[in-house]
């Protein structure tokens, strides 16, 4: 059994588990996805990077964007700021975060990280 992301116009509608088999029946778009793919990378049941195949750069989510060029899925932006990363499809902000050990939330009006007090 697998993921698999039912594509409509370029945008995940539905993610179901199935055999290939009954995918290859269905007349709609289906494309497979990994639930352990995150960035690009394969992780294992440890949530650490384990070498296997990354599939389609992220899991894919409904309301996510199938990009057929880049063979990737990707969520919706959530700031209008943030860039799409080429290499891991996940948006980043125009400036890290920093590293304070502190927490932080993105404020878009000023393009910043504010400290969460």
């Amino acid at each position: 059994m697998a993921h698999f992301a039912k594509i409509i116009d370029g945008l995940v509608v539905q993610v179901i588990v199935a055999e290939q088999d009954f995918i290859d029946t269905l007349g709609a778009d289906w494309v497979q996805t990994s639930y352990n793919t995150r960035g690009g990378i394969h992780y294992g049941q440890d949530g650490e990077p384990d070498g296997g195949t990354a599939l389609r750069k992220n899991f894919a989510g409904v309301g996510h964007n199938y990009d057929a060029t880049r063979d990737a899925f990707y969520p919706q932006s959530l700031y209008a700021s943030w860039t799409l990363n080429d290499s891991t499809c996940i948006w980043e902000a125009p400036t890290a975060c920093p590293d304070a050990g502190n927490q932080y939330n993105w404020d878009e009006d000023t393009t910043s990280w504010v400290e969460i007090t």
